[in-house]
């Protein structure tokens, strides 16, 4: 199971930090941030069981920082291209 988190983590120092936080919490995690991303994204994954998404974003405020589930949605013209307009 993948989870998308938009973050204000801005800095890799900080990145690094709560990464190592999330893989001390969460031992059967691995997690990673895109920073080049304009909503700086933290990616979790869990190979054995679904991402706890509520403790995820307590540990990343307990850092100081703020995350939030980043919804999955497409757009009409991204699901069909044929609907987009011209």
């Amino acid at each position: 199971m993948v989870e998308v988190f938009k973050t204000t983590v801005d800095n890799h120092v900080q990145a690094f930090r709560l990464l190592e936080a999330i893989h001390r919490a969460f031992p059967g995690c691995s997690a990673n941030f895109d920073l080049d991303d304009c909503d700086r994204i933290l990616r979790v994954v869990s190979h054995s069981s679904q991402v706890n998404t509520c403790a995820v974003i307590h540990l990343t405020l307990s850092q100081g920082c703020f995350a939030e589930v980043l919804n999955d949605e497409l757009q009409p013209a991204e699901v069909n291209p044929s609907l987009q307009k011209t």
